[in-house]
């Protein structure tokens, strides 16, 4: 089921992310850590694959359609451990 979320938003949650986090979702899912930078809209095809992530112009950067949300609950998660600690 895709998701839908605001293009700013999902860089405030990727920054957010502590570091290593990239290479454990990208390690657990079998992705190039690449493809995961990409799903949170970075653009470099050349080591990753295009994950899903569909932006739509509008306000705060833009809509993001992200046609599997796994890899944003992942990084949710890791938030979410964080913030318990």
């Amino acid at each position: 089921m895709s998701r839908t979320i605001t293009f700013n938003e999902l860089r405030r949650i990727k920054n957010q992310l502590p570091e290593g986090s990239i290479h454990i979702i990208a390690d657990k899912l079998n992705l190039s850590a690449q493809s995961v930078r990409n799903y949170f809209g970075g653009s470099n095809y050349e080591f990753g694959t295009n994950m899903g992530f569909h932006l739509e112009p509008g306000p705060d950067g833009g809509l993001v359609v992200l046609d599997d949300p796994q890899i944003l609950e992942m990084a949710l998660e890791i938030l979410e451990q964080q913030n318990a600690q």
